[in-house]
């Protein structure tokens, strides 16, 4: 189906990212995903069939203008993709499955809700695959989808798909994972890629798609406290507008709120959505706020509500994912960019290591020039999750998660 299907509807919308090692049948998986959701162009579909070199069209060309571009050396981020069905719009994010590439894979999962792990059938779980679990288990991705790819070279065999499943569950369980959805799936023949295949009769789960469609989204955005960090504000005569985008929770007009980091408590008395004024917001939405009296709030202060504060601290622990290509040493100078907020730190500890390389996992300890206020990750991705930057020319360093 187009995305013209659902416009005008209220759809929501999934953003999820795809991993695998190299050769796992990614590109293929994520062209037959768009091709049999109608979501690929008629021009685009006829290209690809005359690069082809049989009859059918090479669906893994739809994706192999990045493979060509890491061929000639060029540094390639992540590949946004978009699509939608009558139920759901999506963006993926599609990674890189080198290992060298591994930076690329936290920068697309960090916004998902949801990863789909390729796993070639003949090969098994390999040692890229439990790197990007142990990716997906650092970043908190809520879901997981194994994807057993090529099961028809191995005859789509119940026996080779469970045997993959308990050895990627035994890994799973010691990342802490809170679960996954194995799918087992042919992306060159089509098998339950967005139909579910009769040649896997023993298989008696849904459809990669069909999954894609129906797992719960926005959960952790809505259920969690209040956090509004506060983007600009905007003068009107002698009254403040405060806005940004709710990242967690929901405000309603009323609300005691609290700012950080200086502690202030006020009143919500407006709320305005789109210039429009409404009576609550929830994440995440974009709004602008006005509070009771006259306050000396700015860019980078915290709005936050609930009985569970984020913690104001100027030590700041966390596990990382080093970004750039200069390394990252104890003893480094570095602004750190939480929300809306940057303060100045120094890198004090980097536990069991002299130095970060690139793609380099690690854990690391700072101390901070100002409070910032911090949320364990596990609570929440966005309050509890930072970057480091250089001071002298701005360039993104590390990647942060805070560690409760």
């Amino acid at each position: 189906m187009s995305t013209t299907a659902i416009h005008g509807t209220d759809v929501d919308t999934l953003r999820f990212a795809t991993a695998g090692s190299v050769d796992d049948g990614k590109s293929t998986l994520v062209g037959r995903l768009l091709h049999d959701s109608k979501s690929v162009l008629t021009d685009q579909l006829e290209a690809v069939t005359r690069a082809s070199r049989g009859d059918a069209p090479d669906l893994a060309l739809l994706t192999d203008g990045l493979r060509a571009e890491r061929e000639q050396g060029i540094t390639i981020d992540v590949a946004y993709r978009y699509f939608a069905t009558t139920r759901r719009r999506f963006i993926l994010a599609d990674t890189p499955g080198h290992v060298q590439y591994t930076r690329n894979m936290v920068t697309g999962a960090s916004t998902a809700e949801l990863t789909v792990i390729l796993v070639d059938a003949r090969n098994g779980v390999v040692e890229q695959t439990r790197r990007h679990a142990a990716i997906a288990a650092l970043l908190r991705v809520p879901h997981i989808v194994l994807a057993v790819n090529k099961m028809d070279l191995v005859g789509y065999e119940q026996q080779v798909f469970e045997r993959i499943v308990e050895d990627f569950a035994g890994h799973a369980a010691r990342l802490d994972l809170p679960g996954f959805t194995p799918v087992p799936v042919s992306a060159l023949a089509g098998d339950n890629v967005v139909e579910r295949s009769a040649r896997t009769g023993w298989y008696e789960g849904p459809a990669l798609l069909e999954f894609l469609e129906r797992v719960p989204v926005g959960a952790e955005r809505t259920g969690a406290p209040a956090r509004f960090p506060v983007q600009y504000v905007i003068r009107h005569g002698d009254a403040r507008h405060y806005a940004g985008q709710l990242v967690s929770g929901t405000l309603t007009v009323g609300d005691r709120v609290t700012v950080l980091p200086y502690g202030e408590s006020t009143e919500i008395t407006g709320i305005d959505v789109l210039g429009t004024p409404a009576g609550s917001a929830h994440a995440p939405q974009s709004v602008s706020l006005r509070l009771a009296g006259q306050r000396d709030i700015a860019r980078g202060d915290l709005i936050t509500t609930g009985a569970e504060p984020p913690a104001l601290t100027r030590e700041v622990r966390a596990a990382v994912c080093h970004l750039a290509d200069r390394p990252l040493r104890i003893g480094d100078r570095v602004l750190v960019r939480h929300t809306t907020r940057t303060v100045q730190a120094k890198v004090t500890d980097l536990t069991g290591a002299e130095v970060l390389a690139a793609n380099d996992l690690g854990r690391i300890t700072l101390r901070t020039a100002e409070p910032l206020a911090l949320d364990p990750y596990a609570v929440s991705r966005r309050t509890g999750a930072f970057i480091l930057i250089d001071p002298a020319d701005g360039a993104t360093l590390t990647a942060g998660m805070v560690e409760g």
